[in-house]
């Protein structure tokens, strides 16, 4: 046997000449075209791309709950396609939504695991304490899983596909809605997993960052293989092309947009206290050009990341461009209006039983701002979130919104208000088209006018081609755009927005956030909550909570003023959240 024999065959997975399409509303998709590849054994190897990539569908051809329509797939040696059973009996596989059982507890989900992947009673006792003490979980298992926050869960459902340890280990998007705290343990637990078991992990994920920390990537676009490297390799392509843009006394989502659309400028997004750009092949950024009117305006040269490279060949490869959203004028709001406050918190508590999910939190929301509420899984956000809408009554204190007592004006209140649930929360079964038209009557929308406001949402959102697809079968992106728009029917002047993006493309949530901009420039308030940090940077200013109580308050880099050292001036929002807390359990003073 040749050495290229020996380490095809020491691949934990090969894949070759994959292909797999679809037929949706009569239209042929191909889902994976002509794919290749292989993994190396005692890695991670990233799986990344945009949303509709076809990245679970390939995590699903692997595992065996799909057939290719072409191509060859071997898994630890047994062919998939042949002996698909075989593979789920050799792998573990862990889905977007992996299947707890809420009913049960944690010792019980354990057990029927166990019992599915047969292993003998006599090893359970060890296994058991093993998973435990990776995940932090030991002194969980009496409790439902139902009543565990999400990154709790997501750790139980590691656990669960752990029980008997694999060889090869699927993961599919293992991260997405949960907090910074709970993505650094399961990184740990991934980190343990191939250091210490010696396992390969294949996983897929919309966090650009966690790409940075596998040792290979497989970059995905529209069924195709754009590559597979490690992360440094794909960054040194746009080496010399990122730039950090600062403008004093300018707003970052001012200035993001006007550089989002700038000649010669591929990406721009907020990082720190101004905006980071990655310039075309060859270009470099001109002051003049670039900050015509704004001399005092600072470009400097900064290192390249996987992310810049993801963007820039994304764009390449015929990516959506960030649209140009035009700012209603007659409905912007004067600089003085600006300081109005809107929303206002004091003293407000929510109690379920005998626990307090919310503590006594106090704050106030300006007209137009855009302001985050972050914190951990079972921090308060949502209960928060929920008494603001009027959908849930604060047990004590005041809540004033748009100038109304919750408690006696809450449906008053809510006709000025719009709300973009955590999940997505419109019918499946209805059309685009149908969905809208069912949510602006809701708002009190009809004849001429609900035309109109459908019109314009198809429009401006780029909803028209699938106006009359199921809203189920839209790509992720796809429905929050619709979500969106639903939630803007009425034009309210208070948007609310629960974890808007968790889950969707870097591409979807530059988009997004682009939207939000033009939004508060126009004068809408903005609340938002989001596990992801760098999102934060698009707030004026936000508020951190923790067990159901404000730990700090103030802009972004007021935030990280209390966490900069000389060995780290300009710390990263999940250092400044890691940060709060720590200093919240005192394990930092």
């Amino acid at each position: 046997m040749t050495s290229g024999e020996q380490a095809f065959t020491d691949a934990p997975l090969v894949v070759e000449s994959l292909q797999k399409s679809f037929s949706v509303n009569k239209k042929v998709i191909r889902a994976i075209d002509d794919i290749g590849f292989r993994l190396s054994p005692g890695q991670v190897t990233g799986l990344i791309g945009p949303d509709g990539a076809g990245k679970t569908t390939l995590l699903r051809l692997i595992v065996g709950l799909l057939l290719p329509d072409a191509g060859h797939i071997d898994v630890l040696g047994i062919d998939a396609v042949k002996d698909p059973l075989s593979v789920q009996r050799a792998i573990g596989y862990m889905p977007q939504r992996f299947g707890l059982y809420e009913d049960l507890t944690v010792q019980e989900n354990l057990d029927l695991y166990a019992d599915l992947q047969g292993l003998p009673r006599a090893e359970r006792p060890e296994r058991y304490a093993e998973l435990m003490h990776m995940t932090n979980l030991g002194e969980f298992t009496r409790r439902m899983a139902g009543a565990l926050s999400g990154g709790m869960k997501q750790k139980l459902g590691l656990a669960c596909t752990l029980v008997r340890p694999p060889r090869l280990l699927l993961l599919d998007e293992p991260t997405v809605g949960v907090d910074p705290v709970s993505r650094r343990e399961l990184w740990s637990i991934v980190y343990r997993l191939v250091e210490k078991e010696r396992m390969t992990v294949f996983l897929s994920t919309a966090y650009l960052d966690e790409a940075e920390r596998c040792s290979q990537v497989i970059l995905m676009h529209q069924g195709k293989l754009l590559g597979q490297g490690p992360p440094a390799d794909f960054s040194a392509k746009v080496s010399g092309r990122s730039f950090q843009v600062r403008v004093p006394e300018m707003n970052k989502r001012t200035l993001q947009t006007r550089l989002s659309h700038a000649a010669g400028v591929a990406d721009a997004i907020i990082q720190g206290g101004g905006v980071r750009i990655v310039m075309g092949a060859g270009l470099l950024p001109n002051q003049e050009q670039l900050l015509a009117d704004h001399p005092e305006g600072r470009i400097e040269p900064v290192p390249p990341r996987f992310e810049d490279s993801f963007i820039v060949q994304l764009r390449e490869q015929g990516g959506s461009d960030i649209p140009v959203i035009a700012v209603d004028r007659k409905k912007r709001i004067s600089p003085e209006r600006r300081g109005e406050e809107v929303i206002v918190v004091r003293d407000v508590k929510r109690r379920f039983g005998n626990f307090y999910a919310v503590k006594g939190i106090s704050f106030t929301v300006r007209q137009g701002e855009v302001f985050g509420i972050l914190g951990a899984n079972g921090a308060g956000k949502s209960t928060t979130f929920r008494m603001l809408c009027g959908l849930l009554p604060a047990s004590a204190g005041t809540v004033q919104v748009a100038g109304m007592d919750l408690r006696h004006a809450a449906a008053t209140a809510r006709e000025r208000i719009g709300y973009m649930a955590q999940r997505f929360s419109l019918y499946g079964d209805l059309s685009v088209r149908e969905n809208l038209k069912f949510f602006s009557s809701a708002y009190g929308l009809a004849g001429k006018e609900q035309r109109s406001r459908i019109d314009w949402a198809l429009e401006e959102f780029e909803l028209t081609d699938y106006a009359s697809a199921n809203s189920r079968d839209l790509p992720l992106g796809f429905k929050q755009r619709l979500a969106l728009a639903a939630a803007l029917m009425h034009s309210p002047d208070i948007l609310f927005l629960d974890e808007p993006t968790s889950g969707v493309d870097p591409l979807a949530r530059r988009e997004f956030w682009h939207r939000i901009s033009a939004l508060s420039e126009q004068g809408v308030t903005v609340l938002v909550t989001t596990h992801f940090m760098e999102e934060a940077e698009y707030c004026d200013r936000l508020v951190m909570m923790a067990e159901g109580e404000i730990l700090a308050e103030g802009s972004p880099e007021e935030m990280k003023d209390r966490f900069r050292t000389p060995e780290s001036p300009e710390p990263s929002m999940e250092d400044v959240f890691i940060g709060w807390v720590n200093v919240h359990e005192g394990v930092v003073a």
